[in-house]
C-alpha cells in the first residue's frame, strides 16, 4: 500500500502527495483549495489545475524541502531512515519547522 500525505500552505490544506505502490509520485490540489481564487499555486512547477501531477521521482519542489549533506545524513541516522528514501524523510521532517510556508503531514 502506498503512503500519502497532506500538503499545507500557511496551515491551509492545499492538496495531497502520494507515493504509490508502483513507486510513482502523485500530487493533486484539494478541491476547496483549487476553487478558491485567493489561494495561489504552491509552486511554479505545480500550477493550480484539477489534473493530477505524476512523476517517477519525488517532485523537485518537495525534494527541495529536504536537508542536504551532513544535516541529511544526521537526520537519516537519528530517524533510522534510508538516505535514498526521500519520501520517508520528507514525511519525517517536513511536518513542522520548514523554511517557507509549506508543511507536509503524513495521513
Amino acid at each position: 500500500m502506498g503512503r500519502k500525505a497532506e500538503v499545507y500552505i500557511n496551515n491551509l490544506l492545499a492538496g495531497t502527495l502520494e507515493k504509490t505502490d508502483q513507486q510513482r509520485y502523485v500530487f493533486c490540489y484539494d478541491d476547496k483549495y483549487f476553487i478558491n481564487p485567493a489561494c495561489p499555486a504552491i509552486s511554479l512547477t505545480l500550477p493550480k489545475t484539477q489534473q493530477e501531477f505524476r512523476s517517477t521521482i519525488l517532485f523537485p519542489f518537495f525534494f527541495g524541502l529536504l536537508s542536504e549533506g551532513v544535516n541529511r545524513q544526521t537526520q537519516c541516522r537519528l530517524l533510522k531512515i534510508d538516505e535514498n528514501d526521500h519520501f520517508g524523510l520528507l514525511l519525517a521532517t517536513a511536518h513542522s519547522d520548514t523554511i517557507g510556508a509549506i508543511t507536509v503531514k503524513e495521513i
